[in-house]
């Protein structure tokens, strides 16, 4: 029987401790708590930067339709991210990836042996071919996608690839 008392004294006892912290208790600063929130990304760019980084891509790729890119590029969101620091997910983030060397880098990935035995850099054309029938350039690679059959869909994929992910034309 008296139990009950001390039982409700405890919690009470717990409340007013948990109401009465002062208000100069050492607390994270503000930033600290902006940075533990999660973090939204933003957009990758701005529509006109991204027309004006297509105007400085080599042909074909200058010509080419973004909107038709980021479209198609949607096949290959679950699976890759594009951002700057990005994550890893099935596939690698893609970042930087015109101009790296296949099977490489990308935040330790966990590539194929195939994919880092074929001594490929992801020069447009690489990704052309990769983007047609990745089994095809790379058998044994553990990329599953069947492939863009429409040259006009791999261009406008590629140069999408190329203004999204920082790619500098020298």
């Amino acid at each position: 029987m008296r139990l009950g008392p001390i039982v409700a004294a405890t919690v009470l006892a717990t409340l007013a401790a948990a109401c009465n912290k002062s208000s100069t208790a050492s607390a994270p600063p503000p930033a600290a708590n902006e940075a533990a929130a999660p973090e939204v990304p933003a957009p990758i760019m701005t529509p006109d930067d991204a027309k004006k980084a297509l105007a400085g891509l080599p042909a074909p790729y200058n010509t080419a339709d973004l909107d038709n890119g980021e479209a198609k590029f949607a096949l290959c969101k679950s699976c890759h991210t594009l951002g700057q620091g990005g994550a890893n997910m099935t596939g690698p983030n893609l970042y930087g990836i015109v101009g790296s060397k296949a099977g490489e880098g990308r935040n330790d990935f966990k590539f194929s042996d195939a994919l880092k035995a074929a001594n490929i850099t992801w020069t447009p054309d690489k990704l052309d071919a990769w983007i047609t029938k990745p089994a095809a350039l790379v058998p044994g690679t553990k990329m599953t996608f069947a492939g863009l059959n429409d040259p006009k869909d791999r261009t406008d994929v590629i140069a999408y690839l190329m203004v999204q992910t920082g790619y500098k034309p020298k």
